[in-house]
């Protein structure tokens, strides 16, 4: 086989790969929207949630609010990690492959066991019970390894002349760091980022044993709450509401690509205005 052959092969395959993939994300958005847009009512967006209504706006708050604190705790560790792995540590260094493996490895385990330790941690040992802010912690050591190597890799795919032009300008490498190499790298940073966000809202698993599942707008930090995906997954288990939870899906996945849309948006604006 020629190589022109095996050129055309291997581009006909990555079509049909990408093909596959739209097709199969068409396939699940549309089949969410047609059995949930019909079920969607006034009633689902009441304020207090009731065995009539199953209101989806208390679960809706505590979604944003579950997101905000786990953004505000894992965000700033993360993005310092991945400074101090880049620019601070010297390149090689066998602690910073341990930190690599040990964050890849931390990004594959199950969502369920960081609820299982957050459960016995954050819950009972720390004493805070079944609350928002335990399950912000939890939320947060679980998406740390996804931020950090995602703006670890933003930051390496800054070019190094970026870093000597500074330095040659007199400049240290703080100022360096936070305004020759940090700007340029914020597309790649907000796209980790957005990936965590995704796994915050979707994650049902780890809030169940950590936040718990009352369906009231959070109090305080030690209110028990449910997010939406907790919800969606509690009224459907009860197999009375199984229409409205295909509706709280469709709400769902609005928040989700509103805020890919976003992020994207914003990331999108800094990468011009950097590169201009």
């Amino acid at each position: 086989m020629s190589a022109k052959t095996k050129a055309k092969c291997m581009r006909a395959m990555v079509y049909a790969g990408a093909a596959f993939t739209v097709f199969v994300l068409l396939v699940l958005v549309g089949y969410i929207l047609i059995k949930g847009i019909p079920n969607l009512s006034p009633e689902l967006f009441a304020w207090k949630y009731t065995t009539e209504n199953v209101s989806l706006m208390p679960a809706l708050i505590n979604t944003l609010l579950m997101t905000a604190l786990s953004l505000i705790i894992a965000v700033p560790l993360g993005i310092g990690a991945a400074i101090y792995l880049t620019e601070y540590a010297r390149r090689g260094n066998r602690l910073v492959k341990l930190v690599r493996i040990t964050a890849e490895t931390l990004s594959g385990i199950p969502s369920i066991i960081y609820g299982l330790f957050g459960s016995l941690f954050f819950v009972v040992a720390m004493g805070m019970g079944l609350s928002l802010l335990s399950g912000a912690l939890t939320l947060s050591i679980m998406v740390l390894p996804l931020i950090m190597r995602t703006t670890e890799e933003a930051l390496l795919a800054v070019p190094d002349s970026y870093r000597e032009g500074s330095f040659g300008l007199g400049a240290g490498r703080l100022r360096t760091t936070f305004k020759a190499v940090l700007p340029s790298a914020v597309p790649g940073i907000l796209s980790g980022v957005i990936l965590a966000i995704g796994r915050i809202v979707g994650e049902t698993a780890a809030l169940i044993y950590t936040a718990g599942t009352v369906p009231e707008v959070a109090k305080s930090l030690f209110s028990s709450t449910r997010t939406l995906s907790v919800h969606m997954y509690a009224i459907s288990s009860e197999g009375l509401y199984i229409n409205q939870s295909y509706a709280t899906a469709v709400v769902l996945l609005v928040i989700v690509i509103g805020i890919n849309a976003l992020s994207s948006f914003v990331a999108g604006k800094i990468g011009r205005r950097n590169h201009g």
